[in-house]
C-alpha cells in the first residue's frame, strides 16, 4: 500500500482538542488566519467560548472576535473534516504523584475515531519522552484501523503557555516542534510558523521535543528548591531570606529567585513524569525528586513558621483565626490548578486554627467545587479581628491595598505573614 500524501499548507484545517488555558489561544491563533474547530466536552466552556466569555480570563473579548475563522463544538462528527487534530488537554498526576494519562489517552481515542488517510495529529500536552511513540498513538491506530506514517502521520509540539502573563503569549514565544517524518515535520513546523511570530525550532525527533518541554520546568524546580531550602536555614539562624537575596542579586550572574509554594499545572506536576520515566529506565534521578520533596513541604514549612512566631508574640493558636489572601498558584492569575495554599489550610486545620479565604482573582464556584471550600467573596469587614493575617499571593489588587490596611485585620498580638515579601521586613512580622 502506498503512504497517504500529505495535505498542503494553505489546505489544513485545524481542530484544536480542549480548550483550556493551552488550547483556547492555540485555537484563536489558528482561528484568525485559517479553518478552526475549537472542541471540548465541557458543554458550558464551549457555550461561553460561542457567547465570546473565556472565563480564564486569559483570552480578551476583542481576540476572540479576531478569530473569524473559528468556532467551537462538543459535537464529534463537527471535525471530522477537519484534517489536522492538535491534542491540548491537561496531563495531572494522581493521588500517588504517577502520571495520570487518561485525559490524555481519551483524547487520542477521541481523534482516533475521527482521523483520516494523510491527517496529522499533534500532541501539545507536556509527558515524559516516548509517551507519544508509546502511549498516544497506539491508542489513534487502534481506534482509527489505521497505521502511523502509512495511512496518517504524527506530530509533537510542547505548549509553553504562561499562565497570567500578557507580555508572553503563545505567538511571541519560540515553538519547539517535531514529526513522525521528515515531511511531517516540516509540513508542521510550517503550519505553527504560520502563527508563531517568534518563530519556530524543529527538533529532530518527537522524544527530543518531549524531553525539551519536561526539562524546562523540571529546571526551574530544582532551582526554585534550591532557594526554598535555603530559606529554611536562614529561618533556623533567624536571618531574613529575602535581604540576602537583595545582598546576593548585585553580583551580576545571580539568578534571583524567590522562596514559596510551588503549585500549578507545570512546575509542581512536570517534574514527576520525569522521575517516572527515569525510575522505569532504571535511574533514581536523586537530585529532581529532592527538589520536588522540598517545594511540596513548604505549604507545612510555612505554617510552621507561623504558628511559631504567633506562640512568641502570644496570640491565640488553638481556637484562633486565620485570614489567607490568595489561593491561585500565581499572583494576577485566575488559575487554581494544584495550588499549594490548600496544603496551607489543611496544615493550619490541624493546629485547631479557622480559616477565611479571599482571592479577588479566583473564581469561587471553582474552588468550591474543586477543593470543597468556601471562599469569602469579598474582604472582610473592618471590624473583624484575625489573629493572623497570610499574603499567600500577591495579587496587584491585595499589595495594592497597603501593608497597614492588612494589618488593621490582626488582633493587638496578632501576626502579619508577608508570604511573597511584597512588603518591606519593617511592614511585617514574618516572611518566607
Amino acid at each position: 500500500m502506498t503512504h497517504a500524501p500529505l495535505p498542503a499548507l494553505q489546505d489544513l484545517r485545524v481542530a484544536v482538542i480542549g480548550l483550556g488555558y493551552v488550547g483556547l489561544p492555540l485555537a484563536v491563533a489558528f482561528g484568525t488566519h485559517r479553518a478552526t474547530i475549537g472542541f471540548d466536552v465541557n458543554e458550558s466552556r464551549v457555550k461561553a467560548l460561542q457567547s465570546g466569555h473565556d472565563s480564564t480570563g486569559e483570552t480578551e473579548a476583542s481576540a476572540l472576535s479576531a478569530a473569524k475563522h473559528l468556532s467551537y463544538t462538543t459535537d464529534l462528527a463537527e471535525i471530522a473534516a477537519c484534517n489536522v487534530y492538535i491534542v491540548a488537554v491537561p496531563t495531572p498526576i494522581d493521588q500517588h504523584r504517577q502520571p495520570n494519562l487518561g485525559p490524555l489517552l481519551s483524547a487520542a481515542k477521541t481523534v482516533g475515531q475521527v482521523i483520516k488517510r494523510g491527517d496529522i495529529v499533534v500532541f501539545e500536552s507536556t509527558v515524559y519522552p516516548g509517551a507519544t511513540d508509546d502511549d498516544c498513538l497506539p491508542v489513534v491506530e487502534a481506534t482509527s484501523g489505521l497505521t502511523l506514517n502509512q495511512d496518517f502521520y504524527a506530530g509533537y509540539s510542547p505548549e509553553r503557555i504562561n499562565p497570567g502573563d500578557k507580555e508572553r503569549t503563545l505567538t511571541t514565544i519560540t515553538k519547539v516542534t517535531s514529526g513522525s517524518t521528515p515531511e511531517a515535520a516540516k509540513l508542521i513546523d510550517a503550519l505553527y510558523g504560520s502563527v508563531i511570530t517568534a518563530g519556530t525550532h524543529l527538533a529532530p525527533s518527537i522524544r527530543v521535543a518531549e524531553a525539551s518541554k519536561v526539562i524546562e520546568n523540571t529546571q526551574r524546580d530544582v532551582s526554585i528548591a534550591l532557594i526554598n531550602e535555603l530559606s529554611i536555614i536562614f529561618s533556623h539562624l533567624d536571618i531574613d531570606t529575602n535581604a540576602v537575596l537583595d545582598a546576593a542579586a548585585t553580583k551580576w550572574n545571580f539568578n534571583r529567585l524567590s522562596p514559596g509554594l510551588v503549585g500549578g499545572h507545570c512546575i509542581g506536576v512536570d517534574p514527576y513524569y520525569l522521575v517516572h520515566k527515569s525510575i522505569a529506565a532504571g535511574h533514581i534521578p536523586d537530585i529532581i525528586r529532592m527538589a520536588r520533596e522540598i517545594n511540596d513541604g513548604m505549604a507545612r514549612h510555612a505554617v510552621g513558621l507561623l504558628v511559631k512566631k504567633m506562640i512568641q508574640k502570644k496570640a491565640r493558636v488553638n481556637g484562633g483565626r486565620v485570614l489567607i489572601l490568595g489561593i491561585t498558584f500565581k499572583q494576577n492569575c485566575a488559575d487554581i490548578r494544584n495550588t499549594k495554599v490548600v496544603d496551607m489550610l489543611d496544615e493550619l486545620g490541624s493546629f485547631g486554627l479557622s480559616v477565611d479565604l479571599h482571592d479577588p482573582w479566583a473564581d469561587a464556584s471553582e474552588v468550591r467545587d474543586t477543593y470543597n471550600i468556601d471562599m469569602l467573596a469579598r474582604m472582610p469587614d473592618a471590624t473583624q479581628q484575625y489573629d493572623a493575617v497570610m499574603l499567600a499571593v500577591n495579587h496587584a489588587d491585595l499589595v495594592d491595598l497597603g501593608a497597614k490596611a492588612l494589618r488593621n485585620y490582626l488582633t493587638p498580638n496578632g501576626v502579619f505573614f508577608d508570604m511573597k515579601a511584597a512588603f518591606s521586613e519593617s511592614e511585617s512580622d514574618l516572611r518566607l
